[in-house]
């Protein structure tokens, strides 16, 4: 396992925390691959984030976004006294899994299938933002009233 030392960024950097802060999450993400996810792009602004929940019912998962932070908690009951395996295969532990989401980027939906929880998001830009074509206009007027004088041309 390789770990990286950020200190040195720290000591250089000034209001940039939340960068900062990001690097160190996405460090500590890497080093748990429990559960397994994807992340797709399913158009222009729209995206998908598959999560392999083999074993979750929909009410043992949580699904928060809170400033701009998408966070995925599964919680296990434990009921293995009842239960005498020969062999387990599939993990059924505890787990929280976060996303950073960029600004205007919006949780749309979210479906349990198949073992696989899909979240939909949607990035949606205020018309202030968005952009918007400027019409170019012509004064077909003002160049029409000018005389034109043969031989010169107008300055």
């Amino acid at each position: 396992m390789r770990t990286t030392d950020l200190s040195p960024l720290y000591r250089s950097i000034v209001g940039f925390d939340r960068l900062a802060d990001l690097l160190d999450n996405a460090a500590a993400d890497a080093a748990t691959g429990y559960p397994p996810y994807n992340i797709e792009r399913t158009a222009e602004n729209a995206y998908r984030v598959e999560i392999a929940v083999a074993g979750f019912r929909p009410d043992e998962l949580n699904i928060e976004v809170r400033e701009n932070l998408l966070t995925v908690q599964g919680r296990k009951a434990a009921n293995d006294d009842q239960r005498r395996f020969l062999h387990r295969g599939l993990a059924e532990r505890n787990f929280d899994r976060r996303f950073q989401l960029a600004d205007y980027v919006v949780v749309t939906d979210a479906r349990l299938a198949d073992g696989l929880l899909s979240i939909s998001l949607q990035r949606e830009l205020p018309e202030a933002l968005k952009p918007r074509r400027i019409e170019i206009s012509t004064s077909v007027a003002a160049s029409a009233s000018a005389p034109v004088i043969e031989g010169e041309q107008a300055a």
